[in-house]
């Protein structure tokens, strides 16, 4: 009788407790939320405005709406305009509502469960107003669509994040892996379709009139940067810096790196790389599967999904010739799930979070300080490299059915 009391009582109990448990982390990211909403606006308040990029964002924005659509035309304080079409409709919508003004611009509502703990990131979002907070915005609503399955929806955001800043690229070879994952052929060349026909749309002003001019500025792969600002290499000689050599090295070690971790950690169930891909046009020249455009396995877990997105864009990061006091949007809020995802201690997890973040507090960049970031990067990948690969389904029953693929392969 005790022992059945017990075991009734423990019944009645742990559906409480669980529930508890649940609402503990919703109740700390609330107060997070509310928090950091007082800290920015202390910012606002106490912190004065630095101007780089807002006046040359709003001379763009002027010529836009008077009328230019010749790309090689439209210029500010900074120099042409180098973005794609997206970035002047956000702007021009900012310039609406806030009048050109900087003070009414720094409170966006998406700001507020953005900002957190790190001293540059609040620079940048809230002192600065960088259209790389923009791009960056768009591309976790994407992540968001894309963690739960909903990939036309999210390739169409994606596609909108582009628009506004191209770095958001380098999250592309990520996103099509996992687009050869979970969909068909022929649905992945219809989602990349959608993505491609926002990117007509938005720039239809500009290529009506100056193709040319549109394309060649707003998708210029080709730019060097200023040596000046380069937080991660700054001990490189100026003149290798903007060298053709380094350039190519560099790009050598970045695919180099997404084929590595491609073939030995993303695609480790499903035999490799090349033997997935490999299956996956085969199974295309059969009739009935170009035809669907369901996924065909949906099921891929929102670990996986995340790990790969937010890995392959750091490998990028960390094979980037210049990283701007800006750029820290495009990966921070990614490295904390990045550090965890390695099998270093806490502390040391600790410690490196630190100390990225003090590389992007030294103003001016020195040779130590860009060095040091350069380490740490070079450290954080091999800690993901030397992780155990996840399981990439949700259902360890579906290990049957990856096993059967693979052995078709």
């Amino acid at each position: 009788m005790a022992r059945t009391r017990l075991v009734k009582e423990s019944s009645t109990t742990t559906p409480g407790k669980k529930a508890v448990d649940r609402r503990r982390p919703l109740h700390f990211a609330a107060f997070l939320l509310l928090a950091d909403a007082a800290l920015v606006a202390l910012i606002i308040a106490f912190v004065p405005y630095t101007k780089i990029d807002w006046d040359a964002y709003m001379s763009q924005v002027d010529a836009f709406r008077e009328g230019e659509r010749d790309y090689t035309k439209i210029e500010g304080d900074t120099g042409p305009l180098v973005y794609p079409a997206g970035f002047l409709y956000v702007y021009s919508a900012i310039k609406f509502l806030t009048a050109g003004q900087v003070f009414p611009a720094q409170l966006p509502w998406w700001a507020l469960g953005l900002l957190c703990l790190s001293k540059r990131v609040h620079s940048i979002f809230v002192l600065r107003l960088f259209n790389d907070c923009v791009a960056m915005t768009l591309l976790h609503a994407a992540m968001v669509l894309i963690v739960y399955h909903k990939w036309y929806l999210g390739l169409i955001i994606f596609s909108g994040a582009v628009s506004v800043k191209m770095n958001v690229l380098l999250f592309a070879p990520s996103l099509f892996l996992l687009m050869l994952k979970a969909m068909s052929i022929k649905g992945v060349f219809v989602a990349l379709l959608g993505a491609a026909g926002v990117q007509v749309l938005l720039g239809i002003p500009f290529l009506l009139s100056h193709p040319v001019e549109y394309i060649s500025r707003a998708f210029n792969l080709g730019r060097v940067f200023i040596h000046f600002w380069s937080v991660n290499f700054k001990f490189v000689p100026e003149k290798l810096f903007v060298s053709k050599e380094l350039a190519v090295t560099l790009l050598v070690f970045h695919l180099t790196a997404l084929m590595v971790f491609a073939h030995y950690k993303w695609f480790k169930h499903e035999g490799g790389l090349l033997r997935f891909v490999h299956s996956r046009f085969k199974d295309a020249t059969s009739v009935q599967q170009f035809i669907s455009c369901k996924p065909i396995q949906s099921n891929l877990s929102k670990e996986h999904i995340v790990t790969v997105m937010f890995v392959g864009n750091f490998i990028g990061i960390v094979c980037a010739r210049s990283l701007h006091y800006q750029f820290y949007s495009w990966y921070f809020y990614s490295v904390p799930f990045l550090l965890w995802r390695t099998q270093f201690p806490t502390v040391v997890r600790i410690i490196l979070f630190v100390g990225v973040e003090l590389c992007w507090n030294v103003y001016p960049s020195t040779a130590y300080s860009s060095m040091l970031l350069l380490f740490l990067h070079i450290f954080i990948l091999f800690g993901l490299w030397s992780s155990p690969a996840e399981y990439p389904y949700v259902d360890k029953n579906d290990k049957t059915n990856s096993n059967k693929l693979g052995k078709t392969m």
